[in-house]
């Protein structure tokens, strides 16, 4: 039965306080029996109903239902701002951390919080699919969004299953990357991508040596204070809870071939392939043929799926298991993201080759 309309207020105001009687009635999963839905949906029961609070009571749930589902919406509930979009990452993931050994540009939005936007690129392009941080030896195993404020038109983050995707890979494909790896090469203050000093968040170039050195990253000095580096990681592994193997990398999204056709043309006539921004190789360091990473783009395209943003909207992702994106847009759109739960690639079990 629902509560009597007078009887609301008073539970506002205690679940404000952190109230934590009946916490499960306060909100709950929609629909998210039977086959899995991506993301699932998680939507207050009353209204001003704090995420934070109650997503700290039922944190066990929420566990579950996210290695389900791979993705959860948490849709209507009282969310105002960064102060509580980071509340609700501490509740339910325990604090969002640093965005160090960065790829994308994004501006801190507090130095209060590790609260970040998401990738600041021109509204006119999209984003191609991928999972946060999957080139780096330590990545986060969680990733919030905030949408605090939605685009005019367009702007959605599609979603995608990475255990659907790895089904789709041909055996033959799925092996080669399995059993050679994938080499990602960066490099840094060519005047393209972001400068190392941005990168690692340092001007030290001894601290940018000790990073590498802790998480297996090679670094190369270049003349003129630039910076090459080289890494070697998997293209599957298993998943530390669900045990299931999973395709987690960025051989195709740092690829030169996912570069839009006009960025890549002008790259390649100024850089060889071993000087672009970013690009990635099979572990031994041999090129991936351009006809496997075009099979790929096209499975990555195809395993995505969208909802629009509604103001205050927070996702959760396990960012193993579920793949994100950018659409393009028109208006102020205003997506923030935190990280969370970090993860060392070199703990994660691998699938014999």
């Amino acid at each position: 039965m629902a509560e009597p309309v007078n009887n609301r207020p008073k539970i506002e105001r205690q679940q404000r306080r952190g109230f934590s009687g009946d916490v499960a009635a306060l909100a709950g999963f929609v629909g998210t029996s039977g086959a899995a839905r991506l993301p699932a949906l998680c939507e207050p029961r009353l209204p001003g109903v704090n995420l934070a609070s109650w997503g700290a009571a039922r944190r066990e749930e929420i566990e579950a239902t996210l290695l389900r589902h791979g993705a959860i919406l948490f849709r209507g509930f009282d969310v105002k701002g960064v102060a509580d979009f980071d509340a609700c990452v501490q509740a339910m993931s325990g604090g969002a951390v640093h965005y160090k050994f960065r790829a994308s540009p994004r501006t801190q939005v507090d130095d209060r919080f590790n609260v970040y936007t998401s990738t600041d690129y021109p509204a006119n392009e999209r984003i191609f699919p991928h999972n946060e941080h999957s080139y780096s030896p330590v990545f986060p195993l969680q990733l919030y969004f905030y949408c605090e404020v939605p685009a005019a038109t367009g702007g959605e983050t599609p979603l995608g299953d990475t255990r659907a995707l790895l089904r789709r890979i041909r055996p033959d494909v799925r092996e080669r990357f399995v059993s050679r790896g994938i080499m990602y090469v960066r490099n840094y203050g060519d005047g393209m991508g972001l400068p190392w000093q941005t990168v690692f968040q340092t001007d030290d170039r001894a601290e940018v040596e000790r990073y590498c050195r802790e998480v297996g990253i090679t670094p190369e000095w270049k003349p003129g204070d630039r910076l090459r580096t080289r890494v070697v990681g998997p293209a599957v592994v298993k998943h530390p809870q669900t045990r299931e193997d999973v395709w987690f990398n960025h051989a195709t999204f740092f690829h030169a071939l996912t570069l839009p056709e006009s960025a890549r043309d002008r790259l390649l006539a100024e850089f060889s392939e071993q000087d672009l921004p970013q690009n990635t190789f099979y572990g031994d360091g041999s090129p991936i043929e351009p006809d496997v990473i075009r099979y790929l783009q096209d499975i990555y395209r195809d395993v995505m799926t969208e909802f629009p943003w509604q103001a205050g909207d927070v996702v959760l992702l396990d960012n193993m298991l579920v793949l994100h994106a950018r659409n393009s847009f028109t208006g102020q759109r205003r997506v923030l993201t935190a990280m969370a739960r970090p993860q060392k690639s070199a703990e994660l079990e691998r699938p014999a080759s």
